[in-house]
């Protein structure tokens, strides 16, 4: 598999670290509840099909992106920075 690293361009995956689905969002810290934080740490979804996926390129630009991956076919349709992703999202945009 090969991830386009809006950075570096085209690498493959041996470069980047996979951290896992890019949706939950932290409970806000010690005001979470703990039922809150066991969910956001353990309970996680495996769909096949599309999903967004955080994944760290450790072997280039250090970055962190979002890649958007068939889990069927492991087919990249999208890759963007992370950071422009969570901005996107604070503003209550579809990015």
């Amino acid at each position: 598999m090969r991830i386009r690293c809006p950075h570096c361009g085209e690498r493959d995956n041996g470069e980047f670290s996979y951290l896992g689905d890019a949706a939950p969002v932290r409970p806000d810290g010690m005001e979470a509840e703990a039922a809150a934080m066991h969910d956001y740490v353990y309970l996680r979804d495996n769909p096949a099909g599309a999903i967004r996926e955080l994944w760290y390129h450790g072997a280039g630009c250090r970055g962190w992106l979002v890649v958007t991956r068939d889990t069927r076919t492991h087919a990249i349709s999208d890759v963007a920075p992370a950071r422009d992703v969570a901005l996107a999202r604070r503003k209550g945009e579809a990015a």
